[in-house]
């Protein structure tokens, strides 16, 4: 976690600067040109490789449902509160952007989506809604937490990507939208560290219980 703060309190100019190139990679969803990076999926992909592709999809996928339902239980608590309302809804716009791309990727590589979409959904608005109702201070800390993992994963994720590479022109873009994403998610947890999230009552037990969550979600979305 101290590493990906350490990330995270950047300055914004420097992560400006560093994601010029990979904060182009979701317009090419979003708005074109499309082409082979963008509309095919690899053809020569050992039955291995294909799988882990599927399930990288899966569980962004399923991550950006969950992300966008936390927000949505938050924004019914916060909504009202003049500081606090537009900050949640700004970080909710962004993963908004997040689940339409992955929505495309999901189709574009023909990857097998979750069972578990409605339980996302569920416990998602459950969680943003229960923290927000615990306070504003544990709302943040929530977004912490899952930004905490999420920053992680993406890490992984890249790293178990990064061999593909040279198979189709897509992962080295699928590689970008991943980095950029990243770097949204860090971006959240360094704005809900600065609203006061290590604040809330109880931020340890709070945090430690919504990161194992993550994790347990993530390895269940894997399989299914």
């Amino acid at each position: 976690m101290s590493l990906l703060l350490r990330q995270a309190s950047r300055s914004n100019s420097i992560i400006a600067c560093a994601r010029t190139a990979s904060t182009m990679a979701s317009s090419r969803y979003l708005d074109g040109p499309q082409d082979a990076a963008t509309l095919e999926t690899p053809k020569n992909l050992s039955a291995k490789q294909k799988e882990a592709l599927s399930a990288a999809i899966r569980i962004d996928q399923a991550g950006e449902i969950a992300a966008n339902w936390i927000y949505k239980g938050q924004y019914a608590v916060l909504s009202s509160d003049p500081k606090t309302g537009p900050v949640v809804q700004e970080m909710w716009d962004q993963e908004k952007k997040h689940l339409a791309v992955m929505d495309k990727l999901q189709i574009q590589h023909d990857a097998r989506p979750t069972a578990l979409t409605e339980v996302a959904k569920i416990a998602g608005f459950g969680l943003g809604f229960a923290t927000a109702l615990m306070g504003k201070e544990a709302a943040m800390a929530c977004t912490e937490a899952v930004e905490t993992v999420i920053g992680e994963h993406y890490d992984n994720q890249l790293r178990d990507l990064e061999l593909m590479e040279p198979l189709h022109s897509s992962i080295p873009l699928l590689r970008d939208v991943i980095r950029e994403f990243r770097d949204d998610e860090l971006e959240h947890l360094n704005t809900a560290v600065y609203h006061h999230s290590q604040r809330a009552p109880h931020h340890a037990l709070l945090t430690t219980i919504v990161e194992g969550g993550c994790q347990i979600a993530i390895q269940l979305c894997k399989r299914f």
